[in-house]
């Protein structure tokens, strides 16, 4: 593919790799084949020859068959996230389960999913959360849980604050990261109010016998150092009519998924039955991740 003319956002990149290289961001600001064009200026024919170059990429470094998709949007689609507090046991099987499912870093370990436990007395209170509590058996006694990730906000300030536009809304609801794009400046992570976004410091490690072969562009395909990613709520499952790895994993059905235009669908159930909430509010953010009290 030919390089395309210099504009207006070729010079913001580099000059943003730069700075953030500079910051200690990236290591080697093309990291990212710079060259490439941005995922949502690719035609047909472009993108499936990046579709291809990630799959051969991926078949030599792991030594095995990998199919990646770009599976669209559906119409007619908006997804959103609903956990019960009262049935969360704080078991991790859900950050287990991401991981496995989307191909995370082992060494350093990257982790979408944080999992907070909290004192009951003392209700939601995240100045004395603990994520790194360690027990022998769950639920503890006096602790309630709370698993924090991507909130897949309508209106995501980590969006905004991108300056090259590498991070984005899609039409379904779900914040997705070109990560031939994201040129690591780590904007994103400051503006989110979550803490939901992760970055590759080092080049990240994958045993090969534990990768998953089934990937989404934009989703769970392995990423190189230099880049942030964040929860996809399992873009390349849900689009294909699964749910995410956290919601089947779940041994207790604390999390609820589904479409929020189907009005017989169990997060429309959720919502119009339940007394939910969101986190910090008072952002204007507008999550799609919801919490609510079952039981």
């Amino acid at each position: 593919m030919n390089a395309p003319d210099t504009t207006r956002r070729d010079f913001l990149c580099t000059l943003a790799g730069c700075a953030a290289a500079l910051a200690g961001a990236c290591g080697d600001v093309t990291h990212t084949e710079f060259f490439r064009s941005h995922f949502k200026e690719l035609t047909p024919e472009d993108l499936d020859g990046i579709l291809k170059k990630i799959e051969r990429e991926c078949e030599t470094k792991y030594g095995k068959d990998v199919d990646v998709k770009n599976t669209p949007a559906r119409e007619g689609v908006q997804f959103a996230y609903a956990l019960d507090i009262s049935r969360c046991v704080g078991c991790r099987r859900c950050v287990y389960a991401c991981v496995a499912e989307n191909n995370q870093s082992r060494d350093p370990v990257v982790q979408w999913i944080r999992v907070l436990e909290m004192d009951k007395e003392k209700g939601i209170d995240f100045e004395h959360a603990n994520p790194y509590y360690d027990a022998e058996t769950v639920p503890r006694p006096g602790h309630t849980y709370l698993p924090v990730a991507c909130q897949h906000c309508e209106n995501p300030p980590c969006v905004k604050t991108c300056p090259v536009g590498a991070t984005w809304k899609e039409p379904d609801g779900i914040v997705v990261i070109d990560y031939d794009w994201c040129i690591g400046c780590r904007c994103c992570m400051s503006a989110c109010p979550y803490g939901a976004r992760r970055f590759n410091w080092k080049e990240p490690s994958l045993p090969a016998d534990e990768m998953n072969p089934n990937l989404h562009v934009l989703g769970n395909r392995p990423r190189p150092k230099g880049v942030v990613e964040k929860c996809t709520w399992c873009v390349h499952r849900v689009r294909d009519g699964r749910y995410p790895a956290c919601v089947e994993v779940c041994p207790v059905g604390a999390r609820k998924f589904g479409n929020l235009l189907d009005p017989s669908s169990e997060i429309r159930y959720v919502l119009d039955k339940k007394r939910v909430f969101v986190l910090k509010n008072e952002l204007a953010t507008h999550p799609r991740f919801y919490y609510f009290y079952g039981l």
